[in-house]
């Protein structure tokens, strides 16, 4: 298992946070502030299968708006899930 954790900008969180659960991930949304100037962020968890990283990547690669040049669009770290419950 594992667990994308995926730093947004503000206007890419509802497109991209849309395309993930229309493609059956579930995606937990954290407001965050972050970056040099401290513009509004959105952080997402998604937790899933390992054989379905890239696809959910691709997900965000796709959905996200272009950024200005100079700028990356999203910030993603992909790890692992030593266990994993719902109480």
């Amino acid at each position: 298992m594992k667990l994308i954790i995926a730093i947004l900008r503000d206007d890419d969180s509802d497109p991209v946070t849309r395309s993930l659960t229309a493609g059956k991930y579930r995606v937990t949304r954290i407001a965050s502030t972050g970056g040099l100037l401290r513009r509004g962020v959105t952080t997402l968890l998604v937790g899933m299968e390992d054989g379905q990283v890239d696809a959910a990547i691709q997900v965000m690669k796709e959905t996200c708006s272009p950024a200005p040049e100079g700028e990356k669009r999203a910030t993603v770290f992909v790890v692992p899930v030593e266990r994993y419950e719902q109480i």
